[in-house]
């Protein structure tokens, strides 16, 4: 077949034998084969198109698949640090009680954190790093659930020497007297009139004059009046050797023998004495020696 020649006559509407041409059989099956080959080449071609298509549709799908999971990762960290600050803040709160009510301090238990110590806040990993986080978060939430069992039996330890001392806690000042912002700290502290290292023995609150000043506890008033470079004074008794002292005052509501209870109206601020601006000066003393007022506020 290849080495024959074949005749190829054209013939004309109505008019019969037009033209021939002899075309050897070669070229024929070469024509063949092109034809075959671009036929199966347009089919690779399309299934290859097809599948690429394909697979992008899955990765992109897949992308879109661990984007989310990074972003449930990412809240899922910020909701444990918020749980574990909050956890924080029980264990202070328990703290300042223990102090109140003279109980032992809680024993420390481990503390895991759920990102595995680092402070990463986008989880875009590999997915097998993905699955150690989770795996991570996993040992956290078990962790959790052990310190929240701890604080409830702490809790209920308190609790119990709360009822067995409610009338403690009650002449116990464990409310901040006014409201303002702290300017200066107890302890030692740069003076701000001789410029000298002296200790200051409780703490500033800055406030507006009239600002109102509340009773942190039960008790009753011992001193009121003038007192030196404390200016307009007042000092309530607690009992149990806890005495707290409000100084640079407006004025006073109360007066020396009264009982005050906890929230109760005695004064306002002012800035009189020895002052650089209208402030509250709050101490707690026990047994004549001061101590941190921070010690036993609670709210």
């Amino acid at each position: 077949m290849i080495f024959k020649k074949y005749q190829l006559l054209i013939f004309k509407y109505k008019h019969g034998l037009h033209s021939s041409a002899t075309i050897p059989g070669w070229l024929i099956l070469l024509v063949v084969l092109l034809l075959l080959g671009t036929f199966s080449s347009n089919i690779y071609l399309w299934n290859f198109y097809w599948n690429n298509r394909t697979v992008g549709d899955l990765l992109q799908r897949s992308e879109e698949t661990v984007n989310a999971q990074s972003a449930q990762l990412t809240s899922m960290y910020h909701k444990f640090t918020e749980l574990e600050q909050d956890l924080e803040r029980v264990r202070e709160l328990d703290g300042k009680l223990r102090v109140m009510l003279n109980l032992d301090p809680p024993k420390q238990t481990a503390q895991n954190n759920p990102a595995g110590g680092t402070q990463e806040t986008s989880f875009k990993t590999f997915p097998y790093h993905q699955e150690l986080l989770v795996r991570k978060m996993h040992d956290f939430i078990d962790q959790l659930k052990v310190d929240a069992r701890m604080e409830e039996v702490r809790q209920q330890e308190i609790l119990t020497a709360l009822r067995q001392q409610r009338e403690i806690l009650a002449s116990t000042p464990s409310i901040w007297p006014t409201q303002g912002l702290v300017t200066s700290e107890f302890g030692y502290r740069t003076s701000p009139f001789t410029g000298q290292r002296e200790f200051h023995q409780g703490i500033d609150v800055s406030a507006p004059e009239g600002t109102p000043i509340y009773a942190p506890a039960n008790g009753w008033v011992t001193y009121t009046g003038k007192d030196g470079g404390y200016g307009i004074t007042l000092v309530i008794d607690h009992g149990r050797g806890i005495k707290t002292r409000y100084a640079h005052l407006q004025r006073f509501l109360v007066y020396k023998k009264d009982e005050v209870s906890r929230g109760q109206l005695i004064g306002y601020v002012g800035n009189t004495g020895r002052s650089t601006g209208p402030h509250l000066h709050y101490e707690v003393r026990i047994n004549n020696i001061p101590v941190d007022p921070r010690r036993y506020i609670l709210n």
